[in-house]
């Protein structure tokens, strides 16, 4: 039957309240099965140990209301629970059009940032239907399905206004493409790393701070990158190669990215990088976190000597957005099922291109633009805005140290 048709149909909702422990579910449905009752709907909720269950049937047959109630009380009674049942007519309303999954990562997670969150739902013309908590460590991270109102102006009336909330929100269209294969991209400096690796080279070369200036003037857009990449790689003319294996020593990778890439990868996912940084660490990288792409400048290196060039085709701001779109080909991965994280202004056009473009501590440039910012210091909390639960990451890691 239709929406229309069962909206006056009667039914029963039966509520149990009480100390969660085995059993209780099964027991409740054993005791309705005797009155041969149909199930319209289930929601159970588990709280700091406190169960809420909540059971929508259809009436058992006439004459017979009366001992059901009676029956369920003193089985409630029995599992020192509570019970309450309520009579009524239909189903829960049709979910409006327009539906939105909305992740409020926290640090914490405020109930003043919650209310906000809330208001600002409502009056976007939305309608919470459902709050599912996806983690409580190293960020509480809280899922609200959104009906009513279409993704893109929910999205612009939420992130717009995550930081005067104090939170990091992602806003995306719910639907069986959340769990659809994707491929995530990610820059690699100050991204997928802690580090600069030109900067790595520049220390080496005596040059660290010449290079550091260009390197923070291109990031906040201020420079060209490819002249900038040309002025920086040109003050390290002369620099042994055996250099390239110390550098790749130094590189520090981000709190949480092996646990990122592992679970990505155990969820069926393809994971690469771009970088406007170089192949003498990206390929090691690749190696070492069994990426499945991975793009980047290339030095020159001639007698064992850097040239203080780069060869082939630069990986600039744009450079980065064709590799997106060509990795997301090759991997079989519509556009719009991918995710790129990022740092910097060279990495803007890869954000928009992507299906979500994460702002991963970003310039203010880059989390004014993105999709959605995090701003925490652990990269696997990306996870929780592709809808991955905290159970799913550990269930996934073989517990090496990140």
């Amino acid at each position: 039957m239709s929406a229309s048709q069962t909206s006056d149909v009667p039914t029963l909702l039966v509520k149990i309240f009480g100390k969660d422990r085995p059993g209780i579910t099964a027991g409740l449905f054993d005791t309705l099965a005797a009155y041969s009752v149909d199930v319209v709907d289930i929601e159970q909720v588990v709280t700091r140990g406190r169960m809420a269950l909540c059971a929508l049937v259809t009436p058992p047959p006439a004459g017979l209301e009366g001992d059901l109630r009676a029956t369920v009380h003193s089985w409630a009674e029995s599992m020192k629970m509570q019970a309450e049942i309520i009579s009524g007519l239909g189903d829960n309303r049709p979910r409006g059009l327009g539906r939105s999954l909305v992740t409020v990562l926290g640090h914490p997670l405020t109930a003043e940032s919650t209310a906000a969150i809330a208001a600002r739902i409502t009056r976007a013309g939305g309608n919470i239907d459902r709050i599912f908590r996806l983690a409580k460590y190293p960020v509480t991270a809280v899922e609200f399905a959104v009906s009513g109102v279409e993704t893109e102006p929910l999205r612009t009336a939420l992130v717009t206004n995550a930081a005067t909330f104090g939170v990091d929100i992602a806003v995306v269209a719910a639907g069986l493409h959340r769990r659809a294969q994707r491929l995530v991209v990610m820059d690699v400096d100050s991204t997928l790393i802690q580090d600069e690796v030109i900067e790595l080279f520049a220390a080496h070369a005596g040059c660290e701070d010449e290079v550091a200036e260009v390197t923070a003037a291109a990031m906040r857009g201020e420079l060209d990158f490819e002249q900038s990449l040309h002025a920086r790689v040109a003050l390290l003319k002369g620099l042994d190669a055996s250099v390239v294996d110390k550098v790749r020593s130094e590189v520090r990778l981000t709190p949480g990215a092996r646990t990122l890439i592992r679970t990505l990868k155990r969820l069926g996912y393809q994971v690469g990088v771009v970088s406007g940084g170089f192949t003498q660490v990206t390929d090691d990288l690749k190696d070492r976190l069994g990426l499945d792409f991975a793009q980047a400048n290339t030095l020159e290196i001639i007698d064992g000597r850097l040239t203080g060039k780069v060869t082939g085709e630069i990986v600039d701001r744009a450079g980065k957005a064709r590799l997106l779109r060509r990795f997301a080909a090759e991997a079989g991965v519509p556009l719009a099922q991918t995710v790129a994280i990022g740092d910097g202004a060279n990495d803007l056009d890869m954000l928009n291109a992507a299906g979500l473009g994460v702002a991963f501590n970003a310039k203010p440039v880059v989390r004014e633009a993105a999709h959605t910012a995090v701003n925490v210091p652990f990269l696997d909390t990306v996870l929780y805005l592709l809808g991955v639960t905290r159970e799913e990451v550990e269930a996934a890691d073989t517990h090496d140290e990140d």
